[in-house]
């Protein structure tokens, strides 16, 4: 019998009560995240970030993992990619910026299937060199990306055909999307793969892209958990086991 496959989640670092517990320091992700991993045939196992040594054994965690997935969560500190602070970019993390890089690095170097969305959308696009828009609005002129933080709308995302993007999506798809930052320049090897459909003459956002030379490589702006679409979760575990 096949061995199920085993993919890694990153995590937020937050504070929780619950129990008898009060407001204690804690690595938290929603459900819906891992609970999609499930459905698509593996098992989902958390990575905490460790203040102390955030990129410290990420190697011989990659080993045991057959896939990662790079959550949402808080905008990056601009300085991670060269830029400062603009007046509207939010909270960040360094040591979750620190883990998450190096995750995604050692994952880029070893070929391990990997899924991206929102904030790992942009932690991958830096991994690679690139620069992240730090407030999508200065670009489009609107907040319809994300009309308030946490809060998620339905947008029309224009998959490039011929993609693995419109393949798992199709080429015009309704997506849950939340977000005030994008990707600007693009990482080393990245390719577009879906932009945001805008009114005329409004620029379009990067949406998706894609790394050719990968194995299997899909990284979204938005928020599939969020509505609960299986198709992304599905493609990384048939990647995963199409190798086998």
């Amino acid at each position: 019998m096949a061995r199920m496959p085993i993919i890694g989640l990153t995590t937020y670092a937050e504070r929780a009560s619950w129990g008898s517990f009060s407001d204690v320091p804690v690595a938290l992700i929603q459900d819906a995240y891992h609970g999609l991993v499930a459905r698509a045939g593996a098992r989902p196992i958390l990575i905490p970030q460790v203040a102390e040594q955030p990129v410290a054994g990420v190697a011989e965690l990659l080993d045991v993992i057959d896939g990662l997935v790079v959550i949402g969560g808080l905008d990056m500190d601009p300085a991670t990619y060269g830029e400062h602070r603009h007046p509207s970019t939010g909270r960040s993390d360094t040591v979750r910026d620190a883990s998450d890089l190096a995750l995604v690095r050692g994952a880029l170097e070893r070929d391990l299937p990997l899924l991206a969305i929102c904030r790992g959308h942009q932690v991958l696009n830096v991994a690679l060199g690139g620069t992240l828009l730090q407030h999508v609005p200065d670009l489009v002129g609107h907040t319809d990306h994300q009309i308030a933080a946490g809060t998620f709308v339905e947008r029309e995302v224009a998959c490039v055909p011929g993609t693995m993007t419109a393949e798992v999506f199709g080429e015009l798809s309704r997506v849950s999307c939340s977000h005030h930052q994008a990707i600007d320049r693009l990482g080393e090897g990245l390719v577009v793969s879906a932009w945001s459909v805008e009114a005329e003459g409004v620029p379009q956002v990067i949406e998706a892209v894609e790394r050719p030379e990968s194995n299997f490589l899909l990284s979204v702006q938005w928020h599939p958990e969020e509505s609960g679409d299986l198709r992304p979760f599905t493609a990384l575990v048939g990647a995963i086991t199409a190798d086998r």
